[in-house]
């Protein structure tokens, strides 16, 4: 079964929050001292998680992408991953983690069923990175992509880009992936908690890919049917991919294919919009069909586009730990 809603876009991705909870402090996603935390009660427990994934699927969803908050500091995380890879429809399951916990892990996710790892790396110099992400040990993350490489779970690595910060390693992160299967994909830095980013300090999508061009031969690719919304490139002769997700300077909502659950079970049609359902009740009702009608109904009120037509309009401030990232 498609799943398409009012503007004929095909819903078929769903970001699944199984925490809001993260050992990282990144200076663009939370404050220093972080966020204020979810209740351990009103964090979904595994079985609603499992339930609005199969209301999910019945739906029309084939892919699943599990998030936090960092999804690997929640405890049992492994059992819960490989019933979510059984059910049948699921066509993809990966996980977006920021590396920290993955070499002792990477085995048990391969054997749950995850089929790829997307790693949250702004920067390749160690004391650059902690300063980011606020005490990060960058040789634990390399650690963990070392172990999901060795096991064969293709790596993808998402990087912010923030100008004056981490924008002069843009080729370095791009070399990476003529000689690794890895592929790269450069994000426009978004408002979040800490609201919006100057405009001066937004390094467009644009930009970037002017400045990989001057240093490399690029060819575009053609993206998958449930793939994200970066607009993919190569290196010519290379094993790995580029790619540039625009939030800001070019709104990739007209291709918008994509649902986010929070960890306390709220469900968001748009990151930046206000169309979102409480899903808690329809957990209660032991009838599945209202769960799956809740996710129907909120597909139908997906808006168009999101209103981040520019830096200034700014939308109620988040946490993307909270939200789901």
């Amino acid at each position: 079964m498609a799943l398409i809603d009012q503007h004929g876009r095909k819903i078929n991705y769903l970001r699944l929050s199984v925490t809001d909870r993260c050992n990282l402090r990144c200076t663009y996603c939370m404050p220093a001292g972080g966020v204020e935390l979810l209740p351990r009660g009103d964090v979904l427990s595994f079985e609603e998680l499992l339930r609005v994934a199969e209301a999910a699927v019945a739906t029309g969803i084939e892919k699943i992408r599990v998030t936090g908050g960092e999804p690997l500091v929640r405890k049992g995380l492994a059992p819960f991953l490989a019933r979510l890879s059984r059910l049948p429809g699921l066509r993809e399951l990966v996980l977006t983690s920021n590396g920290i916990l993955l070499a002792e892990q990477a085995a048990d996710l391969k054997a749950a069923g995850v089929q790829r790892l997307n790693i949250s790396l702004d920067s390749l110099r160690p004391a650059t990175f902690a300063a980011i992400t606020r005490g990060g040990d960058l040789a634990q993350v390399w650690a963990g992509i070392a172990a999901s490489e060795k096991l064969g779970l293709p790596v993808k690595l998402n990087m912010v880009v923030m100008r004056g910060i981490n924008d002069d390693e843009l080729l370095a992160f791009a070399a990476l992936t003529r000689q690794r299967k890895i592929a790269v994909r450069f994000i426009e830095q978004m408002p979040t908690v800490l609201g919006a980013p100057d405009a001066a300090g937004i390094v467009s999508g644009s930009e970037i890919l002017s400045r990989l061009a001057q240093a490399f031969d690029l060819e575009a690719l053609t993206p998958g049917e449930r793939c994200g919304p970066a607009q993919t490139f190569r290196i010519v002769g290379a094993a790995g991919s580029l790619g540039l997700i625009t939030p800001i300077s070019g709104h990739f909502c007209a291709d918008c294919n994509r649902l986010r659950v929070s960890a306390a079970g709220i469900a968001h049609s748009c990151l930046f919009g206000n169309e979102c359902v409480d899903l808690n009740a329809a957990l209660k009702n032991p009838e599945k069909t209202v769960l799956v009608r809740t996710l129907l109904e909120l597909v139908a009120r997906k808006p168009a586009r999101h209103q981040l037509q520019r830096v200034e309009e700014t939308p109620t401030d988040f946490a993307m730990a909270k939200i789901g990232g």
